[in-house]
């Protein structure tokens, strides 16, 4: 179901004078989850709110019912402020801008001891939500399914099978992989089930306001395992946690749930090393359709991460002995070399420059190459969906939040920049095996103040981060300008 910005915010703003009495003065869209779901913050002289827009009934429905019954727990979510279901939008509260993933992006080296005090924290309330929030929850109302059973396993290992290990060409025994991985199911099953599983329970789903952590997105949350939740958070591939201390965090977890259920530890860890397989399967299955499939270079990205985690964990653990299809392929995928990053210090060490400019098609037009390569790469984004033609973001740039937020939402530009990384990744990994010292590349909107601005922004990032040779980049309209914009 496709809603137009303006019909979407006319609806939540209606509805936000509704729940306060009052219109929101500011109505910005907020940065995009992985799924359909639209959020944007409405914020009026004295409340602001979270307001949400999902086509999916039956998600809006177990959202909701999940998080009534969890505030009257007591438990650390968002409060529904009011809904109407019928326009498939709600009201929750506003839990500010910052989430546990963020405080990893910031961490620079290491892993300080702030961070792993935050992270004792979540794994503390996630014992308290799995046990004492799953007593008494309405279970009818999850989506797809009531619990996280073998049927929701074999949906994410086909995933898995098709997705990632035909499409990365790692060959298997299709027939002895369908009855181990029927059996490694059976072995799963024979652990505790009947807590509540919230099923992606990792970094970006979780808020932290005021130094507490906050749960969101718990909709697809289901009947499972305990170990499932904790293996998502602490095997969470880009974040890329120490092992020593996810060892930590899984004493500190296990200290807590001891108080609210008798634990056998020994049994415990053993079906977690099966949990954080299962967990991984699911994980390079979603990253085969999202990155290899799609295209999609962030998850392509992630690949190694979860691949070393499946090579910890069967260093660790002989539930797969007996499995040997099963164990030889998930091996063969950890030390698959295709997955490695482009060598780096080989790109550091080389000749090559690369200037990133965005331009104004109407004031400036194309820009002149002056390194006497005679020009490079002209990415037109005047066809993607252009904030400035609304008021809110006219005075604002591509660098500003609501901007990002809006192109990363409301228009195609993800999918422009994916295939962007495609044609350039080429010819930069040539340039640097030939030794070739310049390519520029140039983004060109009407204004050059927001489509053209973002877009050298992201691309800037994405070849400093996975080659890190020397780029330049200008602004040159907003540079004219001074940044301010009229």
């Amino acid at each position: 179901m496709q809603i137009s910005p303006q019909k979407l915010e006319g609806l939540l703003s209606e509805l936000f004078y509704e729940w306060c009495g009052e219109y929101p003065g500011l109505v910005l869209p907020l940065a995009p989850s992985a799924s359909a779901r639209i959020y944007y913050r409405l914020q009026s002289e004295n409340h602001t709110a979270v307001g949400a827009f999902n086509h999916n009934d039956k998600e809006n429905e177990a959202f909701i019912s999940f998080s009534k019954h969890f505030r009257s727990e007591g438990l650390p979510v968002p409060e529904i402020y009011t809904e109407n279901l019928e326009q498939k939008v709600y009201l929750q509260e506003d839990l500010g801008f910052t989430t546990l993933y963020s405080f990893l992006l910031q961490k620079g080296e290491g892993f300080p001891d702030y961070l792993l005090n935050i992270y004792k924290k979540v794994v503390k309330q996630l014992a308290y939500f799995q046990v004492k929030g799953g007593a008494g929850i309405d279970y009818s109302k999850c989506y797809p399914r009531a619990s996280f059973d073998k049927q929701s396993m074999l949906w994410d290992f086909n995933t898995f099978k098709y997705y990632f290990l035909k499409t990365a060409n790692i060959p298997f025994d299709e027939q002895q992989l369908e009855e181990d991985i029927n059996l490694f199911f059976d072995f799963l099953g024979e652990t505790r089930t009947d807590f509540f599983l919230i099923r992606d329970f990792q970094t970006r789903n979780i808020m932290i306001k005021n130094s507490e952590p906050y749960f969101i997105d718990y909709q697809g949350g289901r009947k499972g395992a305990l170990q499932y939740d904790l293996a998502s958070l602490l095997f969470q591939a880009k974040a890329n946690i120490p092992f020593e201390l996810r060892e930590e965090l899984l004493e500190h977890y296990l200290s807590v749930l001891e108080t609210l259920i008798e634990v056998d530890r020994t049994e415990f860890i053993r079906y977690y090393y099966g949990y954080i397989i299962m967990r991984s399967i699911q994980v390079l299955g979603a990253y085969g359709f999202r990155g290899l499939y799609q295209g999609k270079e962030h998850f392509i990205s992630s690949i190694p991460f979860a691949l070393r985690n499946i090579k910890w964990v069967l260093d660790r653990t002989d539930i797969l002995d007996d499995l040997e299809e099963l164990k030889r392929v998930l091996i063969s995928a950890a030390t698959c070399k295709s997955f490695e990053p482009f060598d780096k210090i080989k790109a550091a060490a080389s000749l090559l420059k690369v200037t990133i400019n965005s331009f104004s098609y109407k004031k400036t037009g194309i820009p002149e190459d002056t390194s006497g390569n005679g020009g490079g790469f002209v990415f037109d984004c005047r066809a993607i969906h252009n904030p400035g033609r609304y008021e809110p973001y006219k005075k604002l740039t591509g660098r500003d939040e609501p901007v990002i937020n809006f192109l990363k939402q409301h228009s195609n530009m993800p999918d422009f920049l994916n295939n962007i990384y495609k044609i350039i990744d080429n010819s930069i990994e040539d340039y640097i095996d030939r030794s070739f010292s310049n390519l520029m590349i140039n983004f060109g909107c009407t204004g050059g103040q927001h489509r053209s601005v973002y877009a050298a922004d992201q691309v800037a990032k994405h070849i400093q981060s996975k080659y890190g040779v020397q780029v330049s980049l200008s602004h040159i309209e907003q540079e004219k300008k001074g940044w301010k914009n009229g």
